[in-house]
């Protein structure tokens, strides 16, 4: 059982102390809460503030006396107006976000009787936005003629509709723009198309457990998105339990089913004691399966049912198990593509496309590069306990090549990252030097060069193109061949051109240059 943790404000009126023994028949709703049948209060954390703190002892020593089980805690909360909105709200805020809350072991109970009622409508708002995982109690005093004493009066538990509100104050928004930084990592992104898809992205979190979908090229952070989401989440009591990653890439045979839903002893060959899987490790929790259209289809199948029904049988097994978690999953590839040529299940697509994201590469990002390499410089500070900066010629010249046209990021932000971490590792005194700074992207040029040579030109009979032409081709066959889309390699071949335009159509644009030599996107993917 969980233990029952109310929180409260002192009432200075009805919760009025008094040393006499006729206090005893009189209703106060913060002694009376805690000798109501069938409601066992096992710690009370009171609010008060500090001139109130002889009525708030008396209140705690007659609860103590009155129902020995139940631990009162008071909290002094300095109110320069308890009728101020703006002031009684942001108190109470910073009490919630600082309070140490057991969802597993506790149930919370807000007490609103109690307070101005200023304090009981930011309880109210608090509550329904989730700053606190609970619900409201509510206490009255008895009727006339109730058979139930006077002194103890009734109470009543309210579970809250959370989905009603859309704004709140101007505090209540600024909460929110701290949660969209945080899905940032506090990086002042400047791509306003990128910023609005994380917006949504933040509302979608905090008001659906539906499933998500994470698509964009490899290395555009979609792995790191996930756990920024799960951690918020997780602040905002929406799940308990933990996050659990898998690349699906990874996964082949018995050992992706095993690995996913578990199997029991002598499933298969070397299956010599059983094991739970990533599935029943997310309970409570969240998993994110990475490049989830590698599965095969027999484990597309069985995940299909593991969402809609939070059941399925471990390999070998025919006894069924539960499972209650939240799901994320991410892919490079183009999914609707992969469920038209039977790759993936069609109705998992289904299951899982109510809330796709399409995350952009680095490439069309170039204006978050800078804030994105100060992010990278203070990990690598983070993790390695060494300072590391740029000096200014060297920052200036590789921020000209990295936003340049002429830099491809292929890996994206995790190519930026490993060119971060090879400068600042080899950083004399912790200074990035220009020298420095000309060999990695020397070293980025050569990378580069190599791929692009490897997207060799297709063969057709008596062609022949100029050199120009030849190392253009090549440069386009490339970014076509690692995009998702045909829409995605325009973006990226187009990425400034396309900012003059009104209405860019960089699909259009791209399958007119391949047209001019005999090719088309089909036969480019091959």
């Amino acid at each position: 059982m969980k233990a029952n943790v109310v929180i409260g404000v002192l009432g200075t009126v009805l919760d009025k102390r008094g040393k006499r023994a006729n206090r005893w028949s009189k209703w106060r709703p913060t002694v009376a809460l805690c000798q109501q049948e069938g409601l066992q209060i096992d710690r009370l954390e009171l609010l008060h503030q500090p001139r109130d703190i002889s009525m708030a002892q008396q209140v705690a020593e007659d609860i103590i006396q009155a129902s020995p089980a139940t631990q009162v805690v008071l909290h002094s909360v300095k109110l320069e107006d308890p009728w101020d909105f703006e002031e009684v709200y942001g108190s109470l805020l910073d009490f919630v976000s600082r309070y140490p809350f057991n969802t597993d072991a506790e149930e919370y109970l807000v007490h609103i009787t109690t307070g101005t009622h200023v304090a009981q409508i930011c309880w109210f708002l608090l509550t329904e936005a989730r700053y606190l995982p609970a619900r409201i109690l509510q206490t009255s005093p008895a009727s006339k003629g109730s058979e139930t004493p006077t002194a103890l009066g009734h109470y009543s538990i309210i579970d809250l509709d959370l989905n009603r509100y859309a704004t709140l104050t101007s505090r209540f928004q600024r909460e929110q723009q701290h949660s969209t930084s945080f899905l940032k990592s506090g990086i002042e992104t400047r791509n306003p198309t990128f910023n609005s898809l994380i917006e949504q992205i933040e509302r979608v979190a905090l008001r659906s457990d539906a499933p998500m979908l994470l698509t964009g090229p490899t290395g555009a952070g979609k792995s790191f998105l996930a756990e920024r989401i799960y951690q918020l989440r997780h602040a905002r009591h929406r799940l308990a339990g933990k996050f659990v990653a898998v690349n699906c890439a990874t996964l082949r045979g018995d050992n992706a089913m095993s690995t996913l839903f578990g199997h029991v002893k002598g499933a298969f060959t070397g299956a010599q004691q059983a094991r739970g899987g990533l599935l029943r490790e997310a309970d409570g929790g969240m998993l994110f399966l990475d490049e989830i259209a590698e599965l095969g289809l027999d484990e597309q199948a069985m995940l299909l049912r593991a969402i809609e029904e939070k059941r399925f049988f471990p390999y070998g097994s025919d006894k069924e198990v539960s499972s209650d978690f939240q799901l994320i999953a991410g892919t490079h590839r183009d999914m609707p593509q992969w469920v038209a040529e039977g790759r993936f299940r069609e109705d998992l697509f289904a299951r899982i496309n109510m809330w796709t994201f399409q995350l952009p590469g680095l490439a069309e990002r170039r204006e978050d590069i800078e804030p994105n390499l100060d992010f990278e410089l203070e990990r690598y500070a983070r993790e390695q306990q060494t300072q590391v900066r740029f000096d200014k010629e060297a920052r200036s010249h590789f921020l000209r090549f990295a936003c340049s046209t002429e830099a491809s990021w292929r890996g994206n932000f995790r190519e930026l990252g490993a060119a971060v971490t090879r400068m600042a590792t080899l950083a004399e005194q912790g200074r990035i030097s220009l020298e420095l700074a000309e060999e990695e992207i020397a070293r980025l040029r050569a990378s580069w060069r190599t791929t692009a040579s490897q997207a060799a030109l297709p063969e057709r009979s008596g062609a022949q193109y100029d050199l120009f032409d030849e190392c253009q081709l090549q440069t386009v066959l490339s970014v076509c061949r690692t995009a998702d889309s045909l829409s995605e390699a325009g973006r990226r071949l187009f990425a400034v051109s396309r900012q003059g335009k009104k209405q860019p159509n960089d699909a259009d644009r791209l399958r007119k240059y391949l047209a001019r030599f005999g090719l088309n996107w089909e036969e480019v993917k091959g």
